[in-house]
């Protein structure tokens, strides 16, 4: 399997990671890692962040242990702007907003959203309609919990189609996509997107250009962070 390189600077890569490959080398697949030291012929990357199994798209990688820290700091101090797109099946009980609360790990392993505001975990979305009663999120998190856009969509009553762990119904993928970055790297502006390639929904929706409006999701207008998570986003 070809890995796609979308950006190649001298301290890093951003790869197009596909649906259904984890991080590392498990019983039966081999991780983002061992792939792309065969196919770049290198044998040390640094990761710098992280994306569930079922996740595609947008990943750094780091190419040397100095530019790791780097990523450390920018990430530590919630400078790399992320996206995501996902597609449920049914219309969230909020067309747009931010949805907030902390996480907390229920009985059977997964994990829920709470009123609390201790230490919560903030997202910011829109939707539009798509066909089939299918709707597109594009979700901005302000932060990064595990699973943080799963339980979000759940709690809002559109889990995400093919997370089934999480309430969706069973598809041919699990419709999540880190789609776009934007963050400044030792003075250099980067923002790139890429669009899924894998997913009926998604070849669909791509060919009826229903993504359009969603082109340039920094440019978007992202709703205001109250003040309260402004604190909870630069000491959480």
């Amino acid at each position: 399997m070809k890995i796609d390189i979308l950006h190649s600077h001298p301290d890093f890569y951003i790869i197009d990671k596909p649906a259904g490959i984890g991080m590392h080398k498990d019983q039966l697949h081999d991780g983002i890692l061992p792939l792309l030291y065969a196919q770049l012929q290198i044998d040390k990357l640094w990761l710098v962040h992280r994306l569930d199994k079922l996740t595609s798209g947008c990943l750094i990688l780091a190419r040397n242990s100095q530019a790791a820290a780097v990523f450390g700091e920018l990430f530590a101090q919630r400078q790399i702007d992320k996206y995501y797109l996902a597609i449920t099946a049914k219309k969230p009980t909020k067309k747009q907003g931010t949805v907030s609360g902390e996480m907390k790990k229920s009985r059977d392993g997964k994990w829920i959203l709470t009123t609390s505001q201790t230490n919560p975990a903030i997202s910011q979305f829109f939707s539009q309609g798509l066909f089939d009663g299918k709707r597109l999120i594009i979700i901005k998190p302000r932060t990064g919990k595990t699973h943080q856009i799963r339980v979000m969509l759940k709690s809002l009553g559109a889990p995400i189609l093919g997370d089934t762990l999480y309430g969706g119904l069973d598809s041919d993928r699990t419709y999540l996509h880190a789609y776009a970055l934007a963050f400044v790297y030792q003075g250099q502006h980067i923002e790139l997107s890429c669009q899924p390639q894998q997913g009926e929904h998604y070849i669909r929706m791509a060919q009826q250009q229903l993504l359009a409006p969603f082109d340039q999701p920094q440019l978007l207008a992202w709703p205001k962070i109250k003040p309260s998570h402004n604190a909870e986003l630069h000491h959480g």
